[in-house]
């Protein structure tokens, strides 16, 4: 149903370091270049995508309280690489890599972190473990 998430950044040239980092470490490559400096990643034009931009009404971009964009992996590997990689980039754990609840078909493996200018960001795979 999202075809693609935004966050705004204060540093587009720092953010747009980080996630080129952050999401190289699960195979994610950038995909577009915004008129603005912004851009956005994903794994194909058929499939959601991630973007990093300055607000549009020219003020400071801000994170939201509450707000969070889960990115969903195929493995638990994916969720444990893409958080320690977000760690050493600079960013601030919420949560690390996990079981919440019950293992199991149904089991939820999620990490929680937040990038250089504050948005949270979990990376998640629901499953047994692999």
């Amino acid at each position: 149903m999202i075809g693609y998430t935004l966050v705004g950044s204060n540093d587009l040239e720092k953010a747009k370091v980080f996630y080129d980092d952050l999401f190289e470490a699960i195979g994610i490559k950038r995909l577009m270049e915004f008129p603005n400096g912004g851009c956005a990643w994903g794994a194909n034009w058929g499939q959601q995508m991630f973007g990093v931009g300055a607000p549009y009404d020219g003020q400071t971009a801000t994170s939201g309280n509450g707000t969070m964009i889960a990115l969903v992996m195929d493995e638990r590997g994916k969720v444990d690489a893409i958080y320690d990689k977000a760690m050493a980039l600079g960013g601030r754990c919420e949560g690390g890599p996990g079981v919440r609840g019950p293992e199991g078909d149904q089991a939820f493996y999620a990490a929680y972190f937040r990038d250089l200018d504050g948005n949270k960001l979990c990376a998640f795979r629901v499953g047994p473990a692999q």
